[in-house]
This record gives structure tokens, sequence and C-alpha cells, in this order.
């Protein structure tokens, strides 16, 4: 391995333990913890180096942490259709809300805070895409009606329980009704 190789190497692995600390801050402190002193300091890199590598510091670390969400968010929710296939969208839908709770600050950056890529638009990234792609399927796939449509809705019910389920204003007790009436609502109309 030359040089240069070797250097694009750690500056990967430089970037990646900046994402991975700033995450795991946001998850057990929340995001207002996450600013970028405090990740010199647990990482032991200056400032100035975390900047070097996100330009837009704090939002930049933000919106890598929200795309990095969206791969392992897509990663989860791929291997749930391919279990279950497309017989149990109750799976689904609680492996998409099981993920909300397990992650939430993940959650929050990927889907609430302000980020620096844009979605439903050519410029939109691929992590977006896909994840976009695997709700798509998740409701039947490109060869139902409205099917971009149809997966909007989709997302948005599902999105509107894991926040209002984050932020206690939904019975608890109710999960499993909540997940076999959305699953009656978006399976009977594939």
């Amino acid at each position: 391995m030359g040089v240069r190789e070797r250097k694009a190497r750690e500056k990967q692995d430089r970037e990646r333990r900046i994402v991975d600390c700033a995450r795991d801050i946001a998850e057990n402190d929340g995001w207002p913890a996450v600013t970028t002193r405090r990740l010199a300091n647990e990482i032991e890199y200056s400032p100035p180096v975390l900047y070097s590598h996100f330009p837009d510091g704090r939002d930049g670390i933000v919106s890598a942490v929200a795309l990095l969400g969206f791969r392992d968010f897509t990663h989860i929710m791929r291997q749930v259709l391919d279990e279950a296939g497309d017989a149990d969208l109750k799976k689904f839908i609680s492996a998409y809300l099981d993920f909300a709770t397990q992650n939430p600050a993940t959650y929050e950056a990927m889907f609430s805070m302000q980020l620096g890529v844009r979605f439903a638009h050519e410029s939109t990234p691929p992590e977006l895409r896909d994840a976009f792609a695997v709700l798509v399927s998740a409701v039947g796939g490109e060869q139902t009606r409205n099917a971009e449509t149809k997966a909007e809705l989709f997302w948005s019910a599902l999105h509107g329980i894991s926040v209002l389920t984050h932020g206690q204003r939904l019975s608890p007790d109710k999960r499993r009704a909540r997940v076999d009436t959305l699953a009656e609502l978006f399976g009977s109309a594939k």
C-alpha cells in the first residue's frame, strides 16, 4: 500500500471515529451534548481536525450520522422484508418502530433535524433513496398504483407513531393494536 492509499484510509478512519463518537454521545446524552469541543476531547483530536473533515462543523457531522443511520435502517429493513416477505407487514412495522425506539438520536437526525441533503430530489443521496425504496417495497413495490404516494403515507404514519411514542403521547399497551391496524390499512390496499 502506498502513502496516498494509507493517508486516504486514515482519513476515512478518522471520519468514522468522529461520526461514531457523535452518534454515541447523541444516543446517550442527546444532540445538545454533541459539540465540536466535546467531540475533539473524546476522540483526542483538535477542533481544526474535525473541521478539516466536516467543514460545516456540527451540521455536517449530524448529516453524516443521519446518512449512516439510513444505511443501517435500510440494511435492517431489507432483512425483515427478505425474512418475512411481503406477506407480513406487521413485522416490518414493528422493526421500523423498534429502530426508532432503539436509536432515538439517530432517528431524530434522520427524520427531524435539518440536514444538508434534500429528500425527493434529483440530488438526494443514495442512502435516502435506498431507504425510501424499502418503504415502497413494504407496501407492494413499484407495481402497485401510486406506489410512491402510498409509501409516503405509510412512512408518515410510521414516523408519527414513532415520534408520538417517543414523546410518551401514545399508550404503550396499545402498540400491538396500532401495528395490526396499520398493517391492515396498508396491506389490504396492495
